[in-house]
C-alpha cells in the first residue's frame, strides 16, 4: 500500500475524505509539550487550501474572480493530544455547499501511528467580494467545484449527522 492511500484505512467519520499529512515540528509544541490549539486551526486552513486548489479553485482564481470563501465560525474538539514528531492526516468534506453564499466543511485529525482521532471541526463558511469584505454571490466556478460528495451527503443526511463537541462517535 503506498504511503497515500494508507488514510484511507482509518476510521474517518464520512466517506471519501480530501487528506494531506503534515508532521509535527518543534515550533508546534505549546508549554504543555502538545500542539497548541492555534496550530491546528492553521493545519484546517492548508487542507481546505489544498483541497481548493485539487478541485480547481486556486488563490489567484480567486483573486481574478475578486470572490473568496472566508470562515465564519469555527468549532473544534481536541480529543486527544498530538507530540513532536508524530505524523498526522487531516481529512475534510465539504458538507453544505449552498450554491449561494455558504458552505460547511468537515475536519477530522488522525493520527498516521494508530489511526487516533485527534481533532474534529466543522467550519462555517462565507462568499466575500474580497474588495469590500461584504458577502456576495458565489460565481460559477465556485458552484461548479465546491459541492458535497455524494457519498457523504447521503451518510450525513441518513445518519442526521452533525458536529456535536464532547459526543464520540460510536
Amino acid at each position: 500500500m503506498s504511503e497515500r492511500e494508507k488514510y484511507k484505512d482509518f476510521d474517518w467519520d464520512l466517506p471519501d475524505p480530501f487528506a494531506i499529512t503534515i508532521t509535527v515540528q518543534v515550533g508546534d509544541i505549546d508549554n504543555y509539550g502538545h500542539v497548541n490549539n492555534a496550530v491546528y486551526v492553521g493545519w484546517l486552513d492548508a487542507c481546505a487550501w489544498q483541497h481548493s486548489v485539487n478541485v480547481g479553485v486556486t488563490k489567484e482564481d480567486c483573486d481574478r474572480l475578486g470572490r473568496g470563501m472566508v470562515v465564519r465560525k469555527t468549532q473544534i474538539e481536541y480529543v486527544r493530544p498530538c507530540f513532536d514528531g508524530e505524523k498526522v492526516w487531516i481529512g475534510n468534506w465539504v458538507t453544505l455547499a449552498d450554491g449561494r453564499l455558504r458552505a460547511n466543511r468537515r475536519f477530522q485529525i488522525v493520527r498516521d501511528s494508530d489511526g487516533a482521532t485527534l481533532v474534529r471541526a466543522l467550519l462555517h463558511y462565507v462568499c466575500v467580494d474580497l474588495e469590500t469584505g461584504r458577502p456576495s454571490r458565489w460565481p460559477v466556478e465556485f458552484k461548479e467545484r465546491y459541492v458535497v460528495l455524494d457519498s457523504v451527503g447521503s451518510e450525513v443526511s441518513q445518519a442526521g449527522y452533525s458536529f456535536q463537541p464532547g459526543v464520540e462517535r460510536a
